[in-house]
């Protein structure tokens, strides 16, 4: 999967590539904001068509119905990017999240405890829904306080609203009160898109009403007084009421007029959607038209962002099925960098895919080469390719500078292939803590330090590595190094798996290679000295590759040879030959 070419490319220029400027060159900083990122670009998009203001905000939300699934977090991580690039241009931002929890619940998702006792609360508000699990105070709050709590490992730091607390409040009884003032128009706006069969038929209220006594939606609007009272008649237990919108707390606007009502009672200035809102004549395009003409407000500058994929676990993601990928799920697998460059790294509109199975090894190489190049240790193709890449890079970071701008880490991170330090840690019996002393004593890593070792952001790596080595990864791509005098034992209950030519390859790989192992300067050259003993024992070198991975781990095939000799401890790797 590479990610960086779902970026849009700037053409190449002609001739020779120029060398990579240094990050710490002032220039760099500057031109940064030319990359054809798509966050800048809507950053100034937004400042165009916006206007220059004091205030930007910037929203996003959600109904906490279920579990807020990874494709639900793209809404969030992009509104975050985009907050960033106006903040780089110097831009005070408000980036509000809102909590629809003041929607009905109307099923109950498949992945939830206690199915029977929720489904008493069907059409209830989902605040009024208990908590299955008992941790917190209601349904609602449960899914908000998971998100909530995770979102700061991403880098991510919104605004809270939570819309049960405003309609309780009666906060937006002027918007609900303009919406039954223009009631025929809204009724026109929502037929406009719709077919002759799907046309609203009848009397219709912009508003619903959870009933007061039984606290279900299963109510009809019974009039209004053109002033600030409206009546209505509960279904489900015969309740009926006037209520003033100035202090009633259960009259609720229907969604497609709350959203453009709540874009101009909070002034937003910005806000994505996904494919399916964004669709011809779907919810974006009526809340349009219900912004500008009946709450006299342009909609928010806005874009398309499409579906996530999941590649390396079963199942589509879906609140209401139970198969569910969450953001705790892939930080358990990607740290948190890595995590942000997936989406960083892709354009909104641009369908991927969030893998699980050994694709992960490939993106952390593309995160690994991006920030060799932000940092100038490897030269990108040319001057764009450089921009685009440090761009990227600077926006996948967690931490910001003043004013919640991107910056640069304080330090160059240590960098240790996915790949190498799954073997290490596999080497070390899965204990993160060994695996890190052994890459501390001998450092393999790029830009390796010993001191380097004991940085946080190589613990990061190192867990998500043990995780994934554990929950997802292949089992061809697991193993455990035999302990001493086990193969012995093997070997007098079963036959050897192992030739008598094959074991003469492999006593010379021990004593040759193994034996020497410090004194190789690096993996060629071990390799080299691996396949000299294949030809002296008159075995090709796949075949003695085959015997050492069977010595060692008890299979055919294993992590490249010579990397992984020089890996492991010598006298282990003596200790465990021994028995051959």
């Amino acid at each position: 999967m590479e990610i960086r070419n779902s970026v849009q490319q700037d053409p190449a220029d002609a001739g020779p590539a120029p060398k990579s400027r240094a990050p710490g060159d002032p220039r760099v900083r500057h031109a940064a904001h030319r990359a054809a990122h798509w966050a800048d670009e809507t950053a100034d998009r937004i400042i165009r068509e916006k206007g220059d203001k004091a205030l930007y905000t910037c929203a996003s939300g959600i109904t906490p119905s279920g579990t807020v699934h990874i494709g639900n977090f793209r809404e969030i991580i992009s509104v975050d990017l985009v907050v960033r690039a106006l903040r780089d241009r110097d831009k005070k931002v408000r980036f509000i999240y809102s909590w629809d929890d003041y929607d009905v619940f109307r099923k109950v998702p498949l992945n939830m405890p206690n199915r029977e006792e929720l489904a008493k609360y069907v059409r209830f508000p989902i605040t009024m829904v208990p908590d299955p699990w008992g941790r917190d105070e209601n349904y609602a709050r449960h899914h908000e306080a998971d998100v909530e709590s995770v979102l700061p490992l991403a880098g991510i730091f919104p605004e809270y609203l939570y819309q049960a607390k405003r309609y309780r409040a009666s906060a937006y009884a002027a918007g609900i009160h303009r919406a039954l003032e223009h009631r025929d128009a809204l009724k026109n706006i929502l037929d406009k898109f719709r077919d002759e069969d799907h046309k609203i038929q009848g009397e219709w209220w912009p508003i619903s009403a959870f009933c007061d006594v039984c606290n279900k939606d299963e109510t009809d609007i019974s009039g209004w007084d053109g002033e600030w009272s409206v009546g209505y008649r509960c279904n489900a237990c015969g309740h009926e009421a006037a209520v003033d919108l100035r202090e009633a707390r259960g009259i609720k606007l229907g969604w497609r007029v709350d959203w453009p009502m709540r874009w101009e009672y909070e002034q937003v200035d910005f806000e994505p959607a996904g494919k399916d809102h964004h669709s011809q004549g779907g919810s974006f395009d009526t809340a349009r038209h219900v912004s500008k003409d009946v709450y006299g407000r342009e909609a928010p500058v806005t874009f398309r962002y499409d579906f996530i994929g999941i590649k390396g676990t079963p199942g589509k993601m879906s609140s209401s099925q139970g198969k569910v990928i969450d953001l705790p799920d892939v930080l358990r697998v990607y740290t948190p960098e890595v995590a942000r460059y997936l989406f960083a790294g892709t354009r909104p509109n641009t369908e991927f895919t969030i893998s699980f199975d050994l694709d992960v090894i490939k993106i952390y190489e593309d995160y690994d080469k991006t920030e060799r190049i932000a940092w100038g240790d490897e030269q990108a193709k040319d001057e764009a390719v450089f921009l685009r890449e440090k761009r990227i890079y600077e926006l996948s970071q967690v931490s910001t500078g003043v004013g919640g701008k991107t910056v640069m880490p304080p330090v160059k991170p240590y960098q240790i292939p996915f790949r190498h330090l799954c073997s290490l840690i596999q080497i070390a019996d899965c204990d993160i803590d060994r695996a890190v002393e052994n890459i501390r004593k001998n450092p393999r890593g790029e830009n390796a330090g010993p001191e380097d070792a004991q940085l946080p952001g190589l613990l990061a790596r190192c867990r998500c590595a043990k995780y994934w080595i554990e929950e997802c990864a292949p089992e061809e791509f697991r193993f455990r190094l035999r302990r001493p005098g086990s193969a012995a034992g093997a070997a007098a209950a079963e036959k050897s798996p192992l030739s008598e030519k094959e074991l003469a390859g492999l006593r010379l790989l021990r004593d040759k290679v193994v034996a020497n192992i410090a004194d190789f300067a690096d993996d060629k050259s071990c390799a080299e000295a691996i396949y000299a003993c294949a030809g002296e024992a008159g075995l090709e070198g796949r075949e003695l590759f085959r015997a050492a991975y069977q010595a060692l781990i008890g299979k055919d095939q294993g992590p490249r040879l010579a990397s992984f000799l020089r890996s492991i401890d010598r006298e282990r790797l003596l200790a465990i030959l021994a028995d051959w």
